[in-house]
């Protein structure tokens, strides 16, 4: 007994030790990568909640306060809704104190940076204090959480423009013969991706007796992959194929989504027979696109080019200078006074997003707190949500073709 006790104290020390030496090592340049790390713990609480928390939950009195006492999936959904929440509040606070963060001698910016220690236990005390929330609260953040979900969906479309035109550019400025064939090989595989998968989508979503809806949405979707092209390929654009292609299987993408999102009782969503497997494969490729969405918008938060970045963000790989010692200070100061690279808010606006995102996934776009008590499956709201991202998808990529025709003066 005296040995286990021992072991476990060895094991508890260790443990803290690690966690220490990992906080104090966050330095500035990966701090963007720590909230990424942050945002990861949140997930894994997430899924192992959902996992074992119901039998907790239903002896809570202010959460299972109903006549008849709910489902066990509806205890997995709220459990993985408080959470999202409490993870949401945290980047929330962070997002409103880093408003009008101009450069590093801001004392915020030191918040930013620092501090993680105290960070990730007021990140774990919000976490603990929303599971004491009513649940109209937790009702409310979920329907809010839809909403959310699609201005992250519309964040994911912006990076990926702005990734996709990074990848053309880069590839055509090696103005070599292989990287033109490249460019050519990964356009074809994507083109036939695009069709192969519109296939699957007439076969699983338009078989039943009225099923135009689903029928206008995939033409609809043909339509738009082929005024990708058209565009893109017109003299006065002058555009590649590389980025319409992506776009293209993209869009198509958002399709399935919005259509795999229809009630399981609907005709003609043929997926209600293999939904368990889907919906698995589904939220896999889901959390790990929002994963790396994140990951790339801290990475790419520090070059000017990007969303998140001011205009007057400093130049990349400027290096420090060596100085007389009389001079360090005066140096330091200046270093000090320079702007910041990015915004702060909106990086942790960002992160709110995806809080709310990753909720959806992981409850399966489900309404998990109502009046009766019973787990809603997925519904239109849902698919009006992914249906009207597709869309704005479609006109920010027209858009960043046609801009710098229509306004040549300015830099797109």
């Amino acid at each position: 007994m005296w040995a286990a006790s021992c072991l476990a104290s060895c094991c508890a020390s260790c443990a803290c030790s690690a966690c220490t030496s990992v906080v104090s090592g966050i330095s500035r340049r990966s701090a963007r990568i720590a909230y990424c790390g942050l945002f990861a713990l949140s997930l894994v609480v997430s899924w192992i909640l959902r996992e074992v928390a119901a039998p907790l939950l239903q002896k809570i009195p202010w959460i299972n306060h109903f006549h008849q006492t709910p489902d066990r999936e509806w205890f997995e959904t709220d459990a993985v809704l408080r959470v999202s929440l409490g993870n949401f509040l945290f980047f929330s606070i962070l997002s409103l104190i880093m408003v009008g963060v101009k450069n590093q001698k801001d004392p915020r910016d030191s918040i930013h940076h620092g501090g993680w220690m105290m960070k990730v236990i007021c990140w774990f005390v919000l976490v603990i204090l929303v599971f004491f929330l009513p649940n109209e609260i937790v009702s409310f953040y979920e329907s809010t959480s839809k909403f959310g979900s699609g201005l992250f969906l519309l964040v994911q479309v912006v990076l990926l423009l702005d990734f996709v035109h990074g990848w053309n550019d880069k590839w055509v400025g090696y103005d070599e013969q292989f990287w033109y064939a490249a460019l050519l090989v990964v356009s074809v595989v994507c083109y036939v991706a695009t069709f192969a998968f519109s296939s699957l989508l007439f076969l699983l979503f338009t078989r039943g007796e009225d099923c135009g809806l689903n029928m206008f949405f995939i033409v609809l979707t043909l339509i738009m992959v082929f005024a990708f092209a058209v565009v893109a390929l017109h003299p006065k654009v002058g555009g590649s194929i590389l980025p319409a292609a992506v776009i293209s299987l993209y869009c198509m993408y958002l399709c399935y989504g919005g259509l795999a999102s229809e009630p399981r009782d609907y005709e003609c969503n043929g997926l209600h027979k293999h939904s368990r497997a889907i919906s698995t494969g589904s939220l896999a490729l889901g959390l790990a696109t929002t994963v790396l969405s994140v990951v790339y918008s801290a990475v790419r938060a520090g070059s000017s080019t990007t969303l998140l970045s001011p205009p007057s963000s400093p130049r990349a790989g400027e290096s420090r200078p060596l100085l007389p010692m009389d001079k360090v200070d005066e140096h330091e100061e200046k270093e000090r006074s320079k702007p910041v690279s990015y915004s702060y808010s909106f990086f942790h606006l960002v992160f709110c997003l995806a809080s709310m995102y990753s909720a959806m996934l992981l409850t399966g776009w489900s309404t998990s707190v109502g009046e009766s008590g019973k787990l809603v499956d997925v519904g239109w709201p849902s698919v009006w949500v992914r249906i009207v991202t597709q869309w704005a998808t479609a006109g920010l990529y027209i858009w960043s073709l046609v801009a710098p025709i229509i306004f040549p003066d300015r830099e797109f």
